[in-house]
């Protein structure tokens, strides 16, 4: 499998390509990145280096890949933190480029806007670029619970909530969506909720919440669902090993108190995770 990764790059830590490059390699899938900014470390520190780079610069590298003559042997395109709204537009030309190359080729979105604790954190013209254009172009998308609420234009206080939410983000384009964190009134306090949907209906898996605040978590799982949904055509068996290759992970992380997702030390739990969390099909 050939996957094609454009979003961020950090030299210390795991986010953006740091934290979805390894985990896919792991597992067997050439991962041709393409980094949207170049930073020391993630922005949750009091300080950061790099910069963003140009929207040129991207098509100018995807179509070096072109040149090679391979987007035709490329199976999808993950996007995440795109860093301005130009290089929305760069993305969304070389999802173009491999779909003309290979039309059975799915296009993921981790649309990153924001979360529940910040709010939005990217800069102006991201969100609607990524409500109007982004999303309607995508077959998955991979939203955190915030941005589940800002693409449907509502509040996920229920699990009814979120479904309706889910629906209507789907109808925005998306086949296949993965809400990778959600806790709701419906949720258990020592928690949390993924859910899956496509055709086939609406799966839930319940994990166990961990005291982390997991950055990068959201950049590593959207990769892991877009490789085991492609690899098994299933949204819930894609769900299930995501989450629970995930969850081993950050527990993992957990107890050794790292600042960091510890993905290189916990790596056998991408292959075999040491718990195994079922989807199971969820009806209100």
């Amino acid at each position: 499998m050939n996957l094609l990764s454009i979003q961020s790059h950090v030299a210390y830590g795991h986010v953006g390509n740091s934290a979805a490059v390894f985990p896919l390699q792991r597992l067997g899938v050439e991962v041709w990145a393409v980094d949207t900014v170049q930073y020391s470390n993630h922005t949750r520190y009091e300080t950061w280096r790099g910069r963003v780079f140009e929207a040129d610069l991207i098509r100018e590298i995807v179509r070096g890949i072109e040149e090679r003559g391979v987007l035709g042997e490329c199976d999808g395109v993950l996007s995440g933190y795109m860093g301005s709204a130009d290089i929305g537009g760069a993305i969304l030309d070389a999802v173009g480029s491999v779909k003309r190359a290979n039309p059975a080729a799915r296009y993921c979105c981790d649309p990153v806007i924001g979360d529940v604790d910040r709010g939005v954190f990217v800069h102006s013209g991201i969100p609607e670029l990524m409500r109007n254009q982004v999303v309607p172009a995508a077959d998955v998308l991979t939203p955190n619970q915030f941005e589940l609420d800002y693409l449907s234009g509502g509040t996920s206080t229920t699990m009814a909530d979120a479904v309706a939410a889910v629906a209507a983000v789907r109808a925005l384009g998306p086949r296949v969506v993965f809400v990778t964190s959600l806790r709701t009134d419906d949720t258990p306090d020592d928690s949390i909720d993924l859910l899956g949907a496509d055709e086939d209906g609406i799966f839930l898996v319940r994990t166990p919440l961990l005291p982390i605040v997991p950055n990068g978590a959201g950049d590593a799982i959207a990769g892991l669902l877009l490789m085991h949904l492609l690899r098994t055509g299933s949204a819930a068996e894609a769900l299930s090993l995501g989450a629970s290759s995930m969850f081993g992970i950050l527990n993992r992380t957990c107890e050794e108190g790292a600042g960091e997702i510890l993905l290189v030390t916990a790596q056998d739990e991408l292959v075999t995770p040491s718990e195994v969390f079922p989807a199971q099909p969820f009806k209100l």
